[in-house]
């Protein structure tokens, strides 16, 4: 082989060398910008990644000893009112979400440093409910980040509705009806369940493609709670999730009120009002409410003293549900401001959250003496057990029962005897 020839074929070799080299370099970089893209966008604290030194164990003590501890810096009324709770429940509330979730149990990060306590995460989820504060704003006191506060206040609320959704924000049973009946009964209004409203959430971060459908009379993105509450503010029906441009009527079409009632399902109500006996439970409801047999609404412009004291004493009782909506946003400022949340099934999870614990403070702070007192006048009103349970109901009776619901002529006579019955009712009190 000659010279030149030589010198070509190694030309040639170290070329391939040089190409073969770039190409396992490229290959390199490209698997190192897989891996990077496999670690999760919330990975915590991991070797390389930007990392703020928050003393999360101080935050932990600090919290602890300021409202925790068996001698605390701020004591039972200080708790009571910025956690709108007793220390008590509020504990019980968070032992059950640690046991029913395992985010909210303390574990080290990927670099080994001790995370957050359960009493940090629900804190400051719970901050975040009750204040209605920005999501980074318990960075300052509970020592956790924005993405955490985030998580916690989701997983908080969804744990809250999956573990006392059950008990807490259930139909009434019979029990339950018997009081309810009592206290209706006690107010004047024999047959009463509660009273039944709407109330709107402002929705401030709505989609620009939804914002149409979901903005009402007040030109803004809403979202609308129905719920049925008592005396003692306890709701007992909460549907939430259609848009705000719904009035009531449509919501109550959409909503499972009178699922039960339809279904035979619910306990059997019988009441005699001015000589006449009724078979189901009434709510009382303001104008916008349809002539059914199970609403009970006020009387406009109201003639003659007897329509005037019924339209008077129905519209004070009706009141109660709007009661519970004070009591419900000035507990849970969150559902008081604008939801900042884009997806809806967030928003829902914290509003039913919101009530399932308004109902559970209602139970851990009732008069235990005016609970009695009911449960006596109710065992003269009791609701009669139905014999058959747990069966389809035949499509004739499903009709049936959703015609007697709807039914006007019910409703005309029921209004007309609660007149005459709290006039008489009136006459002996004076």
């Amino acid at each position: 082989m000659s010279r030149f020839s030589r010198l070509a074929s190694s030309s040639s070799s170290s070329s391939d060398d040089d190409k073969d080299e770039e190409l396992f370099i490229a290959l390199q970089q490209a698997h190192s910008q897989y891996q990077a893209m496999q670690v999760p966008r919330w990975g915590g604290s991991v070797p390389g990644r930007q990392y703020v030194h928050r003393d999360r164990e101080a935050g932990h003590w600090r919290l602890y000893n300021d409202y925790f501890s068996d001698a605390p810096t701020y004591g039972a009324n200080f708790f009571r009112h910025r956690f709108r709770m007793n220390r008590d429940l509020f504990l019980r509330i968070a032992q059950a979400i640690e046991q029913h979730d395992n985010y909210f149990k303390q574990k080290r990060d990927r670099n080994g440093r001790l995370g957050l306590s359960c009493l940090q995460k629900v804190t400051a989820a719970f901050q975040m409910i009750a204040y209605g504060v920005a999501v980074d704003f318990m960075d300052q006191y509970v020592r956790s980040a924005e993405s955490t506060n985030i998580e916690s206040l989701r997983r908080f609320a969804k744990a809250v509705v999956e573990v006392y959704g059950y008990e807490y924000l259930r139909s009434p049973n019979e029990e339950d009806t018997a009081r309810l009946l009592a206290i209706g009964e006690s107010r004047g209004f024999p047959g009463m369940l509660g009273s039944i409203d709407c109330m709107h959430w402002g929705w401030k971060n709505c989609p620009a493609a939804w914002q149409g459908q979901y903005t009402d009379h007040a030109h803004e993105p809403t979202i609308i709670l129905e719920a049925v509450a008592s005396k003692d503010l306890w709701i007992w029906h909460a549907f939430f999730g259609l848009a705000g441009s719904h009035n009531d009527i449509n919501v109550l079409h959409r909503s499972h009120l009178f699922a039960k009632l339809a279904e035979e399902e619910a306990p059997q109500v019988n009441y005699t009002v001015n000589g006449h006996n009724y078979t189901m439970g009434y709510y009382l409801a303001d104008g916008i409410y349809p002539q059914w047999a199970t609403f009970v609404k006020t009387i406009p412009q109201p003639l003659g003293n007897k329509r005037k004291y019924f339209a008077k004493a129905q519209e004070a009782v009706q009141k109660d549900v709007e009661r519970a909506f004070g009591v419900l946003q000035s507990r849970f400022a969150i559902v008081r401001g604008p939801a900042r949340f884009w997806d809806k099934d967030t928003l829902r999870q914290i509003m039913i959250a919101c009530v399932i614990m308004h109902n559970i403070i209602i139970e851990d702070e009732r008069d235990e003496d005016e609970q009695m007192q009911y449960e006596y006048v109710g065992q003269l009103v009791r609701p009669t057990p139905r014999e058959v349970r747990n069966r389809t109901p035949e499509l004739h009776d499903f009709l049936q029962a959703h015609n007697n619901i709807r039914n006007r002529e019910t409703h005309s006579q029921l209004q007309e005897d609660l007149v005459e019955h709290l006039w008489q009712r009136h006459a002996d009190m004076y």
